[in-house]
């Protein structure tokens, strides 16, 4: 269960960089894309509740 969770947030935050790097907000009105430690935060939210639904 533990495994499953800390998986889930490493790969969420990643995928959240990934997301800032590649697709990011140049002009910076974006608020999720144009701070990489935002973006990243998030994706390792949304990994950590994917993993958790997961069974």
């Amino acid at each position: 269960m533990i495994i499953k969770l800390i998986i889930g947030i490493c790969v969420g935050g990643v995928l959240g960089f990934s997301y800032y790097k590649f697709v990011g907000c140049s002009s910076g009105t974006c608020p999720l894309t144009s701070n990489p430690y935002i973006s990243t935060i998030y994706g390792a939210v949304m990994g950590a509740l994917l993993s958790n639904i997961i069974h």
